[in-house]
């Protein structure tokens, strides 16, 4: 299996200024996944220091044939995961 990134998940790591590893990271050593119920895309969660704190940051992926497609990667303000659970539109599994 290979972990490919998308053109967006690579524009974003250059506009957020995150390490170019981080996603593979999050997407193997995720602590927490979900379904993402609107997208269909499947969520990775992880903690990990940015910007000089820790936080919890989120990696959508999908499965592309053998390999993994990374997609997008953004940082998760306080209260946004529970939200997202509480709401229903993340499916834990």
């Amino acid at each position: 299996m290979q972990i490919k990134y998308s053109k967006h998940i690579e524009t974003r790591l250059a506009l957020r200024k995150i390490e170019y590893d981080l996603p593979k990271r999050i997407y193997e050593n995720a602590e927490e996944r979900f379904i993402d119920t609107e997208t269909g895309h499947t969520i990775a969660v992880m903690k990990t220091l940015i910007y000089g704190k820790e936080r919890d940051i989120m990696v959508a992926y999908k499965h592309d044939d053998a390999d993994v497609k990374l997609l997008t990667i953004h940082p998760l303000k306080e209260g946004q995961k529970e939200n997202r659970v509480q709401s229903g539109r993340w499916r834990k599994i």
